[in-house]
């Protein structure tokens, strides 16, 4: 329990507990539309403002969350409009997103590629209060809009025409998850690190579906699922010298293989349970067909 007696320690904890609600959290609506990728290229997308944040003399993590948000609505009125597709929209985010964050923060006094790997790929010593700060009113906004807004945010996920027909803004809810999205990734990004926190928006969902089947279920299981793996891969990284980011991520694909394992058994029993054999289907209906025929007075005579 030495652990608690560092401070660097209580705020990264805390910062771990925060994105294990909250990545889970809008990844559950981007699984549901089939944009689990976006986070990756949002992730780039903010390295060129974390490098602005370093070239600027500013914070990095605000820096990160106004670049972050301009590109994932930049990449959603261009798919909304059709003028390209998503996929291009995405290659156009991570290649422009890396190749500007790698030309600026060499541009940035005293600045190297090196500055970007505890953004990159997470540090958990590196969480500053100015940093935990900035994560806690960010994750806030985060949750107030997932949970807040989940009815409206999963009838456009699920079907946009439909809600659309039924009187929703579907265009600017759209944007609502884009800038939910951008934002996410700069409060995972000093612990997960922006390289690896798509997999956090992602897997812990995924690990939640095989044991559940509503949306609501799958929403609360993913986000306990977060925050668990969240904090034991940060107290790991505190006893293994390794980036927390990877803790955390392979953490998760291992959670996610287990209750694979587990969740096999039950489909199978479930399957058995609703599915009646071809026997006993026939059956019946010698045994219906019989019985009618026995009560039938016109078959009698």
């Amino acid at each position: 329990m030495d652990l608690f007696d560092y401070a660097f320690m209580q705020r990264a904890l805390v910062a771990a507990v925060l994105v294990g609600l909250t990545a889970p959290a809008i990844g559950t609506y981007l699984v549901q539309r089939r944009q689990a990728i976006m986070g990756d290229g949002i992730g780039h997308v903010a390295m060129t403002g974390v490098a602005l944040g370093f070239l600027l003399n500013t914070s990095p993590v605000w820096m990160a969350t106004a670049v972050a948000v301009l590109g994932s609505v930049g990449m959603e009125l261009i798919r909304s409009r059709g003028r390209t597709s998503g996929d291009v929209a995405l290659a156009l985010l991570f290649y422009g997103g890396m190749a500007g964050g790698v030309m600026i923060i060499n541009l940035a006094p005293g600045g190297s590629t090196a500055n970007l790997n505890t953004y990159l790929f997470g540090s958990i010593t590196t969480v500053s209060p100015e940093d935990l700060t900035a994560v806690v009113v960010l994750a806030v906004l985060v949750l107030a809009v997932t949970l807040g807004l989940r009815r409206q945010l999963f009838a456009v996920c699920q079907d946009e025409e439909f809600a659309r027909v039924t009187g929703l803004p579907v265009r600017l809810l759209n944007l609502v998850i884009a800038v939910t999205a951008a934002v996410t990734v700069t409060v995972a990004m000093r612990i997960v690190g922006l390289l690896l926190v798509s997999a956090m928006m992602v897997i812990p969902v995924a690990a939640a579906q095989r044991l559940t089947k509503g949306f609501g279920a799958t929403l609360a299981g993913a986000m306990v699922i977060g925050v668990v793996v969240s904090l034991a891969g940060t107290v790991t990284t505190y006893y293994v010298d390794a980036p927390s980011g990877a803790a955390i991520v392979l953490l998760a694909i291992v959670v996610f293989l287990l209750l694979s394992v587990a969740a096999t058994p039950l489909a199978r029993r479930r399957a058995r349970g609703t599915a009646a054999s071809p026997e006993d289907m026939a059956s019946c209906t010698v045994d219906e067909g019989e019985s009618g025929t026995t009560a039938s007075p016109t078959t009698r005579h």
